[in-house]
């Protein structure tokens, strides 16, 4: 079970590359299972007003979790300044991804201490880098980054890759491969690949 953290001011587009990859993955794996998680049950405001639901809250998130997606977007600074939304994420014993900047909420809530990690770098003219200011044991300019099974990915679209890699770790590289094929997506996989890297310097927690 997949359970995807929803906050006020989240990235329309990390809620779509969540939800969207693992939509489409139900196809071909028919036991996969995910949903939206947020500090209140119910309706969750994104960056520029899109209105989504969440069905669960903090306490009520199921106990078969076995991957959090913390998703980005200009809210991370509140969600990271929110103690319900650090407890969370510290007492989890899901594996946990993070898109885009959803790894400055994974550091403000302690996971990332003495691990490689990464997040958003490009940015508009006038604003700082995320990634320059990521407070990480060491913090990386890459795709996708997986320290120890703590993996978190680069900026906005580069949460698509993210759950690429998710799929393949709990369902198997045939079907994130098979996804991405049927999405169109396995050319830009190989790119962003290519062009950052994944990095990868401890064992994977997969189950």
């Amino acid at each position: 079970m997949y359970g995807i953290l929803l906050y006020n001011g989240v990235e329309p587009i990390d809620v779509g590359a969540a939800f969207g990859v693992l939509s489409m993955a139900t196809r071909i794996a028919p036991g996969l299972a995910f949903t939206g998680i947020a500090r209140r049950r119910g309706e969750v405001v994104c960056a520029n007003g899109l209105r989504v639901l969440a069905d669960h809250d903090y306490a009520s998130a199921p106990d078969t979790l076995t991957d959090l997606i913390v998703t980005g977007g200009p809210g991370w600074t509140r969600a990271a300044e929110d103690p319900e939304t650090l407890d969370f994420i510290r007492g989890t014993r899901a594996r946990i991804t993070s898109m885009c900047t959803g790894a400055m909420i994974l550091s403000a809530a302690g996971r990332l201490a003495d691990k490689r990690a990464t997040t958003k770098r490009e940015v508009f003219a006038g604003e700082a880098s995320p990634l320059d200011s990521l407070k990480a044991g060491h913090a990386v300019a890459a795709t996708l980054v997986d320290s120890g099974g703590m993996v978190t990915s680069g900026g906005v679209t580069l949460g698509l890759d993210a759950m690429f890699y998710c799929l393949a770790r709990s369902h198997g590289q045939t079907v994130a491969t098979e996804v991405a094929r049927v999405m169109e997506y396995s050319r830009a996989l190989a790119v962003n690949r290519d062009a950052l890297g994944y990095q990868c310097d401890g064992p994977s927690t997969s189950r």
